[in-house]
């Protein structure tokens, strides 16, 4: 898998200031894709982060980077559990939301709604996209919320994304980029 799929998709994630981030690899065969998504956990694993395939299709995998523990805090919020509960998941553990979201990823042509919640998205704002009310900004994901404050947020995945594609393309390896769980 190529580190600069990983700078570009998923910088804020590297850095700590995001739950998760998704993107499309392609792959030439499927045990290729399991020694680098390994290889890969085996790198960011030691920061704090985990890798895993939600969705194969064809010559494609949709990979999940994420920190679970960020995860576990995120859909801790009741806000977060009463959309996966409308939704059908069983919350007791993000290992079973995860495994139910890979489920509904295979059952589903378009990306369910509640995936947003697995990215770190504010509970209100993808509560907002399923009921389609109006949205007030459209950044990375669409606000219901508090525009002002995804805004900042915006900005500052802007930068951060800049900054690591920056690094990178200087010579600084992926593992060095990605930042401990605990700092």
């Amino acid at each position: 898998m190529p580190d600069e799929l990983v700078i570009r998709h998923c910088s804020p994630t590297l850095a700590g200031l995001k739950t998760g981030n998704m993107f499309m690899c392609p792959f030439s065969s499927s045990d290729e894709m399991r020694q680098e998504l390994s290889s890969l956990n085996h790198t960011l694993g030691k920061k704090g982060l985990r890798v895993m395939p939600l969705r194969y299709s064809d010559d494609k995998a949709l990979v999940y980077i994420y920190r679970p523990e960020r995860l576990r805090n995120d859909l801790r919020c009741s806000a977060a559990g009463n959309v996966l509960r409308k939704c059908g998941y069983d919350c007791g553990s993000p290992e079973k939301c995860i495994a139910r979201l890979r489920c509904r990823l295979r059952e589903c042509e378009e990306f369910p709604h509640e995936i947003g919640l697995f990215l770190g998205y504010p509970p209100e704002d993808v509560e907002g996209f399923i009921e389609k009310r109006p949205c007030k900004l459209t950044g990375f994901w669409k606000v219901y919320g508090d525009p002002v404050s995804a805004e900042k947020k915006f900005a500052q995945f802007r930068k951060c994304s800049k900054v690591y594609y920056s690094c990178w393309c200087g010579g600084c390896p992926l593992e060095r980029l990605a930042v401990a769980e605990n700092q």
